[in-house]
């Protein structure tokens, strides 16, 4: 039996949770998220915890069990504590600038590029280099986070675009590195 799929999902209290067929629906004070749980497993909610059971121990109902009770524990932990990615932005004249719909960059491109925030999505900017992704998703707010650090990742000569907060750039010797030989 998956070790993962197996523990019970403990429900804090100001959750709610609601079965509806093989949609599951939690509601807690940040909010509320609602997901589709694949058809051939069972959710089942045994007093105070969320239970996920499988058919078979099948390979594939393996995985399946691990992911879903992963992905409903996921959905717990958003209602109640929220989830939050940190984006630094390095670069001379680089910035960004919360905007009613979500934030505007300058990153070295001839124009500023806005990002429109996804619903439930909430962006704030500290000091216009530091951006903070917050919401009750969390594939969601790491999606959002991956598509803004696209915008102009970090590159390796220099280390200046936008980079997660604590990530490690590793650097490269330029053209003069090659001449000295």
């Amino acid at each position: 039996m998956s070790r993962i799929g197996r523990k019970p999902i403990p429900i804090p209290k100001g959750v709610t949770t609601q079965l509806d067929g093989t949609r599951i629906t939690v509601k807690g004070p940040k909010g509320e998220i609602s997901r589709l749980i694949h058809a051939e497993l069972a959710v089942a909610v045994e007093g105070e915890t969320i239970v996920v059971r499988r058919p078979s121990d099948e390979t594939r109902h393996k995985a399946l069990h691990g992911l879903t009770r992963t992905l409903v524990a996921n959905m717990v932990d958003g209602v109640t504590k929220g989830f939050a990615k940190a984006l630094e932005i390095q670069g001379v004249g680089y910035k960004a600038e919360p905007k009613p719909f979500g934030v505007q960059l300058v990153v070295g491109f001839s124009h500023p590029v806005p990002y429109h925030a996804p619903q439930g999505i909430k962006i704030s900017v500290d000091n216009n280099v530091v951006v903070k992704i917050e919401g009750v998703d969390k594939e969601l707010v790491g999606q959002v986070a991956a598509e803004i650090r696209a915008i102009r990742p970090p590159e390796p000569y220099k280390g200046k675009g936008i980079r997660y907060a604590g990530e490690q750039v590793r650097r490269k010797a330029g053209k003069t590195a090659q001449a000295a030989k």
